[in-house]
C-alpha cells in the first residue's frame, strides 16, 4: 500500500508526503503554499518525472485541509506543465529531459556562454546575440578615448559615483527616452556592468524583500535565469506564445515579479501584444509585483515599426534595463539599470557593494559618442548590415531546407528553426553540428518544460556567404535530411 493510501493522521502530525506540515502554512493562502512545495519538490527533483502524486482525498486527509486546496494546487501544477492528470491514472510528474534551471550540462555539450573558435574545431559560431565584433567602431572608439582623456578632471579618475559617470547618466536619459519612449531623468539612470548584473542587483534587493518567486519566460533567456536563481530567486516558468508571454498563466502562477523580453522575445522573436502589455501591467499594479524589462534586441529591427518600453507606461512597476553588448562589444561590459524610484536607494547600496562604481574612462567614451551622434551612425550602419546577414540566412534555409518553420524574422540578430521532426532531440543535434564545425544553441536548453525542437542559429557575427556555407553544413548534419538523401540514393 502506498505510503499516503495508509490510515489518516491527525493534523498536527502532517505528512510523510515531502515531511508536508501543515502548520507551517499561513492562515491564510494555503493553496499557494502547497503549490509552492509542490513545485520546489519537482523542480528539484525530489519528485522526479513518471511520480505518482497522492490523491487528492487522500492528501487532503493527512494535511487536514480542505480537499478543494489540494485539488486546485494539482490544477496549478497541470497548468505550469509540471504535472498531467488522466482519468483513473492519478496525477504524475511530467518528464522534463532538459531540467531547468539547476540542471548540470551533460558532458559534451557546451555551456552557453561560452565562444569556441578554430582551436575547438569550430569554423561557424551561430551563438545567438554574437554581435559583429570584426566591426567595432574603434577608431570612432579611439577619437573619443582621447577627447576624454584630454579633458577629464582628478575627480573623473576617482572612486566614480556608485550609479555611474553623471556624464553618461544624462546622456542616455536622453537617448532613451528618444529611441525607446523611456520616462526618465539623469538622477534614475543606474550605470551597471550589462544586464547581467542589473539582475544580480535587482534579485539581491527582491530577495532581501523576502520576494523570492520570479516569473520567466519560457521558452526564455537559460543564462538570465540562472542569474535570479543564483542569487537566491525561483525561477517560474510562464508560457510564450506568438504574441509574447502568456499573462493569464502569469496571474494564475501569482510570482512576486516577472522577468520579460517585450521588445524581442528571446528566442522566440515574438513581440509583447498590446493586450498582453495592457494586462502585465495590471497584474503588477494589483499584485505590488516587480516587472523587469530586459530590453533585448530592441536596437535591431528590419520589418516592423519600433516598440515603445513598457517602463513608460508603469513607472513605479518597471525596471528597465539594456546594454551596449549586441551594439559595441560585451567586453564592455557597459549597461543601464532604471529602477523603479522606491527601489532606487537599495539598488545603490547593492551596487555599491558589489563593485563601488563602474569604470569611468568607457562610461565617459560612451557619453562623448551618445552626444556627439556617432552611437547613432554606427547603430544605423549595423542595422543595415545585420538586415543583409538575415536575407542571407532567410534564403540559405530557404534553399537547403526547404520547408523550414522560421521564427523571428522581423528584428534582431538570430532566428528560431523548428525541426521537422517533433520527436528528435536538438541538443544531440547540436552536439553533431559542433563536431562538424558548427556551433548552434538547441532551442531545449532554452525550455522549462518539454517542447518542439529547435535550434537558435545567430547571423550578427558572419558574412552572407559564410553564412550560407553554414546553413549548407547544418541541412547535412540533420538526421532527416540525411535519411532523404539516402532514400533518393537508393
Amino acid at each position: 500500500m502506498d505510503h499516503w493510501a495508509g490510515a489518516t493522521p491527525s493534523p498536527a502530525t502532517g505528512s510523510d508526503f515531502l515531511q508536508l506540515d501543515p502548520a507551517a502554512a499561513p492562515p491564510r493562502g494555503r493553496t499557494d503554499w502547497l503549490t509552492t512545495q509542490l513545485r520546489a519538490a519537482i523542480l528539484q527533483s525530489r519528485l522526479p518525472a513518471g511520480t505518482r502524486l497522492p490523491a487528492t482525498r487522500s492528501l487532503a486527509a493527512e494535511l487536514g485541509i480542505a480537499r478543494g486546496v489540494v485539488v486546485e494546487a494539482y490544477q496549478r501544477l497541470g497548468e505550469e506543465g509540471l504535472t498531467a492528470s488522466r482519468p483513473r491514472a492519478g496525477t504524475t510528474v511530467r518528464p522534463r529531459p532538459h531540467a531547468f534551471p539547476n540542471a548540470p550540462v551533460p558532458q559534451g555539450r557546451l555551456p552557453l556562454l561560452s565562444q569556441p573558435g578554430p582551436r575547438d574545431g569550430i569554423e561557424y559560431d551561430l551563438s545567438p546575440g554574437l554581435p559583429d565584433l570584426s566591426h567595432f567602431p574603434r577608431a570612432a572608439w579611439l577619437r573619443a578615448e582621447r577627447e576624454v582623456l584630454a579633458q577629464a578632471s582628478g575627480a573623473d579618475l576617482g572612486y566614480g559615483e556608485p550609479a555611474g559617470a553623471p556624464a553618461l547618466r544624462a546622456e542616455l536619459a536622453r537617448w532613451l527616452g528618444r529611441t525607446r519612449g523611456v520616462r526618465t531623468t539623469e538622477g534614475d539612470v543606474v550605470i551597471v556592468a550589462g544586464v547581467a548584473q542589473a539582475l544580480a542587483l535587482l534579485a539581491q534587493v527582491q530577495h532581501a524583500r523576502g520576494r523570492r518567486r520570479i516569473g520567466v519566460e519560457d521558452p526564455g533567456s537559460r543564462g538570465a535565469a540562472d542569474e535570479l536563481a543564483h542569487w537566491g530567486l525561483t525561477p517560474v516558468p510562464i508560457t510564450v506564445d506568438s504574441d509574447g508571454m502568456r499573462t493569464d498563466v502569469l496571474a494564475r502562477a501569482d510570482p512576486q515579479s516577472v522577468l520579460v523580453t517585450p521588445a524581442h522575445q528571446f528566442p522566440m522573436g515574438a513581440v509583447l501584444a498590446p493586450q498582453r502589455r495592457a494586462a502585465l501591467l495590471a497584474w503588477a499594479a494589483q499584485a505590488e509585483a516587480l516587472v523587469i524589462e530586459d530590453d533585448y534586441d530592441a536596437e535591431y529591427r528590419y520589418d516592423r515599426a519600433p516598440v515603445p518600453a513598457v517602463q513608460a507606461s508603469a513607472l513605479d512597476h518597471v525596471a528597465h534595463t539594456g546594454s551596449t553588448s549586441k551594439t559595441l562589444a560585451p567586453a564592455l561590459r557597459l549597461g543601464w539599470l532604471i529602477p523603479p524610484r522606491h527601489l532606487r536607494a537599495e539598488i545603490i547600496d547593492a551596487k555599491y557593494a558589489s563593485d563601488i562604481s563602474s569604470p569611468a574612462i568607457p562610461q565617459l567614451v560612451l557619453a562623448h559618442l551618445l552626444a556627439s551622434g556617432a552611437y547613432d551612425r554606427h547603430l544605423r550602419r549595423t542595422r543595415t548590415r545585420q538586415r543583409a546577414r538575415r536575407d542571407a540566412m532567410l534564403a540559405a534555409l530557404r534553399q537547403y531546407l526547404p520547408g523550414t518553420h522560421v521564427l523571428g524574422v522581423a528584428a534582431g540578430l538570430h532566428l528560431l528553426v523548428l525541426l521537422a521532426d517533433p520527436a528528435c532531440d536538438d541538443a544531440e543535434v547540436a552536439v553533431r553540428l559542433r563536431a562538424n564545425g558548427v556551433h548552434t544553441q538547441p532551442l531545449s536548453w532554452h525550455r522549462h518544460h518539454a517542447g518542439p525542437p529547435g535550434l537558435v542559429l545567430g547571423y550578427a557575427a558572419h558574412t552572407p556567404a559564410r553564412i550560407t556555407e553554414a546553413v549548407a553544413r547544418i541541412a547535412e548534419s540533420l538526421p532527416d535530411r540525411r535519411r532523404r538523401r539516402k532514400e533518393v540514393t537508393s
